[in-house]
């Protein structure tokens, strides 16, 4: 980013947030906090509720004001601010950590979760302990995890029920290399694209499909023009809510401890909201007529990641915490 962009970005924020001041809670300490999904959203709402237990348990000193949809900028520019001080409490997606702090990658590996629930007894152990503690180096402080669902491949030109129906497809991405890496090893064609091109991409035979949650797969209408899904859950990557460092020594170590609490609290609620959330998109595909494959032998797609794993997974740390997830149960 340059520093043109960097000031302005941190004049828009602070715009945002003395905007937001004006309707702030009577509070000693008003934590500011950001996030790009929409009001409503269950990462939204799981902040909110981390607010009101804050507020409980500190006996009014301390409240969290959310700024939704994007209102203090994207997650770049928020996990730079949230490093500057300006924001105060981030929910962001893992993915951008990426490049920044080296534990995160181990959970954005594909197929490194067996499922949701298997993910869900990782982050919530030493490992996920392991992980929020690295962020302590980059000027964050890493408080839980949040759900962002399982991505399986969809597509317009037929159902995949095995790593043979993939030979040759063309298939969306983040731009991610990673998941570039990951379709290669299946055998198809990643394209990495905006997230707003998929659509009319795919309708138009640009490419065959794309991947993503239960979620994205309905809101962003790509059901309608791709008509086979396929659970493979090939990534079941966390989201991380995180705090500004500098924020964070300006409590006391009781108000530290407090804030550790009520965002472990809002854990629970966040994935609640969500798996109702994925049921209520799920009914309304399932509805449309979507082909839903189900019954795949997954084996073939986790053999087929040793190269991936092999070019990502390269220190001593990220191995032992690979071997460490899959001998969860």
């Amino acid at each position: 980013m340059t520093l043109l962009k960097s000031i302005r970005t941190a004049i828009l924020a602070s715009a945002a947030i003395a905007a937001g001041a004006l309707s702030a809670h009577a509070a000693e300490i008003t934590l500011r906090s950001s996030d790009t999904h929409p009001d409503g959203y269950p990462t939204v709402e799981a902040v909110k509720h981390m607010g009101k237990v804050l507020e409980e348990s500190t006996k009014g000193k301390i409240a969290i004001d959310v700024f939704h949809s994007a209102q203090l900028g994207e997650e770049k520019d928020t996990i730079e601010q949230t490093q500057f001080g300006v924001i105060d409490l981030l929910r962001v997606s893992m993915g951008p950590f990426n490049n920044i702090i080296e534990e995160t990658q181990v959970p954005s590996l594909p197929y490194i979760f067996r499922s949701v629930d298997h993910m869900h007894k990782v982050m919530d152990g030493p490992v996920g302990d392991q992980i929020l503690a690295a962020f302590s180096d980059h000027d964050l402080v890493g408080l839980a995890f949040y759900d962002g669902g399982s991505r399986s491949f969809y597509n317009s030109e037929k159902p995949i029920k095995s790593m043979d129906d993939l030979k040759g497809m063309k298939f969306r991405v983040m731009q991610s290399d990673m998941f570039v890496d990951m379709v290669a090893a299946l055998g198809a064609n990643a394209t990495p694209m905006p997230y707003g091109e998929v659509y009319s991409s795919i309708q138009t035979g640009v490419i065959d499909g794309a991947e993503n949650n239960w979620p994205s797969y309905d809101s962003s209408g790509h059901f309608e023009v791709a008509k086979h899904y396929t659970l493979d859950q090939h990534l079941i990557v966390p989201e991380v809510l995180v705090m500004s460092k500098k924020s964070w020594d300006k409590l006391t170590p009781e108000d530290q401890a407090a804030v550790k609490a009520a965002a472990k609290a809002s854990v629970p609620v966040m994935r609640e909201l969500w798996a109702a959330q994925e049921k209520k998109s799920e009914d309304k595909i399932r509805a449309a007529g979507v082909e839903i494959i189900s019954e795949i032998d997954k084996q073939p797609f986790i053999d087929a990641m040793v190269p991936v794993y092999a070019k990502y997974v390269k220190s001593d740390k990220l191995k032992d915490m690979v071997t460490r997830i899959q001998a969860t149960q």
